[in-house]
């Protein structure tokens, strides 16, 4: 007797969780499938594998069931995007940039100024780079290189695999604020040892170099002349930098835009800005991550803040607009123990302090367990760690605490919340 078929329905509904980089739209059409569309198991598993494939997600899953009508199915796909995400550039490569580009996202809905910085996705983008220099002409042997951008950032370099004379050294001219040697180290880390091309050798600069300026009120600083030679007595560049360090700058007017939840003057006061003085983008950057502690501490853990400058040339002050992007608020939904006995558990759950549903206070969970390390909750208490489990589509935080060793001491002082 031939076994049934598998049931094939037509898709009523398609809905993706868990996205943050690449869009619904965009992860649907990778995964081929499409509202109106007859599907069982096995259309799914190929779309699930379509998306693995795609070296984009670190997992990957799906569950359709019947719709309300129950005459087709409602499915959805789970993904956790993998990490890191990076920009994208071409260097050298011989054709036009906008053409690649539109060919590359006919190759793949996923495509986009940023990409997934794993070898499977990094593969292939480089054979598919290859296919069309190789269509239009190109002899060289194409490769994708993880690169230094600015202070900890990276990008994928998509360039010819034929060597370059690389940077051997770097030198500053016109330089009185800063001391060449700051300027050198601040470059040296990110440029020396890499292929030289004037624009990347430039965005390096912006990212290094530039910082060190705005935090001296420098904020004009230009760099209108790079020259290059070789190097007097080692192999390689040797690349001349002019700089023009500009007037200095005052900070003037400090203005929040956005947080509707909380109030602009508390949260400026916060973040300690002075103004009045010189523009100190160091003391921007400290203050605007004191801002961000204060979100995350009622559940706005995806929060962003965006700096915009208003400079004045003639008066030589530039004002600035935070613009904070509060995002979703994240709430804590359940405390997981592991590495206790009933009792030491107990004790924990009795001292825990953030209640289900209340805003997820971002770093209390750590904070927690130094407090009871601190405070001796335990006699003999060996490695603690936690681990928050972020739930994307319920805006919840779960949270699992991990103990080895350890048993209720006499009785402690209780660690304080936040």
């Amino acid at each position: 007797m031939l076994a049934a078929p598998p049931a094939r329905f037509p898709i009523e509904t398609l809905t993706v969780e868990g996205n943050h980089v690449y869009t619904k739209e965009q992860i649907l059409s990778a995964a081929g499938l499409k509202i109106g569309q007859l599907a069982g198991k096995e259309e799914f598993e190929a779309a699930r594998d379509r998306l693995v494939a795609t070296g984009a997600f670190e997992t990957v899953g799906y569950r359709f069931a019947p719709a309300g009508a129950r005459k087709g199915y409602a499915a959805s796909f789970q993904v956790t995007e993998a990490e890191p995400v990076l920009p994208v550039r071409f260097e050298r490569l011989g054709v036009p940039e906008k053409e690649l580009a539109e060919y590359l996202r006919g190759k793949d809905p996923l495509f986009g100024p940023r990409m997934a910085g794993t070898k499977q996705a990094l593969a292939r983008y480089t054979n598919w780079i290859q296919e069309y220099v190789t269509a239009h002409g190109g002899k060289d042997k194409i490769i994708a290189k993880v690169m230094p951008l600015k202070g900890e950032q990276l990008e994928v370099v998509f360039r010819p695999e034929r060597t370059e004379p690389a940077i051997a050294e770097i030198t500053f001219e016109g330089n009185s604020v800063l001391p060449a040697s700051a300027l050198q180290n601040a470059i040296s880390e990110v440029a020396v040892g890499s292929p030289y091309s004037e624009e990347r050798f430039r965005q390096l600069l912006d990212g290094a170099v530039r910082p060190l300026y705005d935090a001296r009120g420098r904020i004009r600083v230009s760099f209108p002349k790079v020259t290059v030679s070789n190097a007097a007595d080692v192999e390689g560049l040797a690349v001349k930098v002019t700089v023009n360090e500009g007037p200095s700058y005052d900070l003037g007017e400090v203005r929040l835009e956005g947080a509707p939840d909380f109030s602009p003057a508390s949260l400026l006061k916060t973040a300690k800005i002075a103004t009045g003085d010189i523009a100190n983008f160091d003391d921007v950057s400290q203050g605007i991550e004191r801002i961000k502690k204060v979100l995350r501490q009622q559940g706005y853990m995806r929060c962003d803040i965006q700096v915009v400058r208003h400079i004045d040339d003639r008066k030589k002050t530039v004002d600035l607009v935070l613009r904070v992007e509060e995002g979703p608020q994240f709430l804590f939904g359940k405390l997981m123990v592991e590495g206790l006995d009933l009792n030491a558990e107990a004790a924990i759950r009795k001292l825990w302090t953030i209640k289900e549903g209340d805003p997820f206070k971002a770093g209390y969970p750590d904070f927690f367990l130094n407090r009871v390390r601190q405070d001796n909750i335990f006699d003999n208490l060996g490695k603690t760690r936690s681990e928050a489990k972020v739930n994307e589509k319920t805006q919840t935080v779960d949270v699992t605490l991990y103990f080895e060793g350890g048993a209720p001491a006499k009785k402690k002082e209780e660690p304080s919340p936040f």
